[in-house]
């Protein structure tokens, strides 16, 4: 490699590893380890990836010794190739993480399905007449939700459905666990319905919006939701008293809500720069006071958000391929891949220290950050 070569190399070349698939990638998990991230493919494969990294970032850094300069060297070996399975079902399979590595998925024929770290597919008892279309697991609960869009199932772990949830309403498009797994959100038709699930499941709360979420995110704490709606904006709800709002005031859809515990905000997605705002002043009944200038305005939407799980740092992946961290509240930002298909899913690891994307043009990525980059 020449001089020129590596003085054009970008943070995204010197930090991540970096796969092109066959098709768009969807969504992405990571595992309840944090040792696989697993990326749903629009082709209805799932490739996986380990985080194992034989080249981490801390073995490439050196420190000039007169200068106290700080340099990384690119990666003297290309990862290793993605481990991808076979055809689940028409579309990016829904996937949930399950016990230690592995992962529970969808498939076409109404099965819901393991897949271990190293892509073998194993049946379960779950088994739906029709396509499944939302799925999720509490994994100190072992209890998986699933539905076909019209009845709502619980598992056990163990094997066997042990309940059919009453219907309420439309159709049903997402279902979530609290963080604890003792409650479930489902979203059918304009609500969201809040089960309890200690003992017999119980209907403990309804919350209307004008339009239909389309998915599910709870806060660290179990107090609020947040959902984007399928015609635009999103939705955000505190649970001990239902009171909800919205915010609808985007330039394009809001694909994506997350949260960040430490700097206790709402992000989301939709407009030319990270929208952000402050749960000390939620944005409930069309208040906006809260809302935290987060990163630099462009020309182009953010598609994707994820927020830091340990720092109030938020990540935004833009549809021109472009992936940025920024402090929420705080107007600089860390350009990390500057171009490339645009951006459908960002999450980052357990421990914060991995941010993997998808892209349109089938690209998965795991950037993998130095412990000293976000002091």
């Amino acid at each position: 490699m020449n001089q020129q070569n590596i003085r054009n190399l970008t943070l995204f070349d010197l930090l991540a590893r970096s796969w092109a698939l066959p098709s768009a990638v969807e969504t992405l998990q990571f595992s309840a380890d944090s040792s696989v991230a697993a990326f749903a493919c629009a082709d209805g494969t799932i490739a996986l990836a380990s985080l194992s990294d034989p080249e981490p970032p801390e073995s490439r850094i050196r420190v000039s010794g007169d200068l106290g300069q700080t340099t990384i060297r690119p990666r003297e070996k290309p990862p290793a190739p993605l481990i991808v399975t076979d055809h689940l079902r028409d579309g990016a399979p829904l996937i949930a993480a399950s016990a230690q590595s592995g992962f529970l998925a969808g498939a076409s024929d109404g099965r819901v399905v393991r897949v271990t770290a190293t892509g073998e597919i194993d049946d379960t008892d779950i088994r739906l007449d029709g396509a499944i279309v939302a799925l999720d697991h509490a994994r100190g609960q072992g209890v998986t939700a699933v539905s076909d869009g019209a009845d709502v199932l619980l598992a056990m772990a163990s094997g066997g459905i042990i309940r059919s949830l009453a219907r309420h309403g439309g159709e049903v498009a997402a279902l979530g666990f609290s963080p604890s797994g003792r409650q479930l959100a489902v979203c059918r038709g304009n609500e969201i319905s809040i089960w309890t699930l200690m003992g017999e499941p119980t209907l403990i709360r309804t919350i209307g919006f004008p339009q239909a979420p389309a998915a599910v995110r709870w806060s660290a704490d179990s107090e609020w939701i947040a959902c984007p709606l399928a015609s635009g904006g999103f939705g955000v709800a505190r649970l001990v008293d239902g009171k909800a709002g919205t915010v609808s005031d985007f330039p394009a859809m809001v694909r994506a809500v997350s949260w960040s515990e430490r700097a206790d905000a709402l992000i989301a997605s939709g407009a030319f720069r990270i929208a952000a705002w402050s749960m000390k002043l939620p944005p409930l009944e069309g208040e906006t006071g809260g809302a935290l200038v987060t990163g630099r305005p462009g020309l182009v939407v953010v598609e994707a958000v994820a927020g830091h799980p340990t720092r109030p740092l938020a990540a935004a992946g833009f549809a021109n391929g472009q992936i940025v961290v920024a402090r929420i509240g705080e107007r600089d930002e860390l350009l990390v891949k500057p171009s490339g298909g645009a951006v459908t899913t960002l999450a980052w690891s357990a421990d914060g220290r991995h941010l993997a994307a998808g892209t349109t043009d089938g690209g998965a990525s795991l950037i993998t950050f130095p412990a000293q980059m976000f002091k």
